[in-house]
């Protein structure tokens, strides 16, 4: 499919009330393969790989969460998807509570697996990183020394920044930072569909504070903690995650 220009991959399996699948940060829909033939015996599963990560196009710029979310509205009107349950993991966490923030009757269940949109508390090591970053950026403006400005700078992200930072192209990196800067609890009060937080209890990236945090903020929303598992948690504990997942979603099997 095309959008804006911006040539999309997606998976569609299944038939059923639609759900709809959103991966996390640096991966692709293809991790969502096992889940996504789980669920396509009772459901019409549509899963996708955002701009910039597995088979589809980059953005032309750098993106924010907004945009992410101005992109899904126009994938699912391409698709005639209504009231989707949305199943989001880590920054696909992100994409559907503001997406169900902007569409509160319009949603009609969300699961959030390691979700990320909980602004993390820094270290006082990141500031150190960050202010060296800001001094070093004025230094090298300076006469003579500007004329290495580029080259220096992508050296110091090289060494500083966060392997996905690395990873990823200028693009990724420029919409990388305008994510994990974006703190969306004021979203999550208004979230009205019901929501399942499914959450390793050794996740790391976004630890267990942050699904509490999470829980108490959407008013129908509920934990499953599960032992022996990380940040994939869907990957890590499989069948654990797809008996719950089958829990919750159970009443809506074969409606349209």
């Amino acid at each position: 499919m095309e959008i804006d220009q911006i040539k999309v991959h997606y998976k569609q399996t299944g038939e059923g009330r639609p759900v709809v699948m959103l991966h996390g940060w640096g991966t692709s829909l293809d991790l969502f393969e096992d889940l996504q033939s789980n669920l396509s015996a009772n459901f019409q599963v549509t899963s996708l790989d955002f701009p910039g990560f597995g088979r589809s196009d980059e953005p032309a710029e750098a993106w924010d969460v907004s945009q992410y979310t101005d992109f899904l509205e126009k994938f699912l009107a391409e698709l005639e998807i209504d009231n989707p349950i949305l199943i989001g993991h880590s920054f696909g966490g992100r994409v559907s509570i503001k997406y169900a923030d902007r569409h509160d009757s319009n949603v009609h269940k969300i699961i959030l697996i390691g979700s990320a949109g909980v602004k993390p508390k820094r270290k006082a090591d990141y500031y150190v990183k960050v202010y060296t970053f800001k001094t070093l950026k004025k230094v090298l403006s300076l006469p003579i020394l500007n004329r290495y400005k580029e080259d220096i700078i992508a050296r110091y992200r090289g060494k500083a920044g966060s392997s996905d930072y690395q990873n990823a192209s200028r693009v990724m990196q420029q919409t990388l930072s305008k994510v994990v800067n974006e703190d969306l609890q004021h979203h999550m009060p208004n979230i009205k569909a019901p929501t399942l937080l499914v959450w390793g209890a050794n996740d790391a990236s976004t630890p267990v504070q942050d699904a509490k945090i999470i829980e108490k903020l959407i008013p129908n929303a509920g934990l499953a903690l599960i032992e022996n598992a990380g940040h994939y948690v869907f990957l890590e504990q499989k069948r654990r995650v797809a008996v719950i997942v089958d829990t919750f979603l159970e009443e809506d099997k074969g409606a349209v």
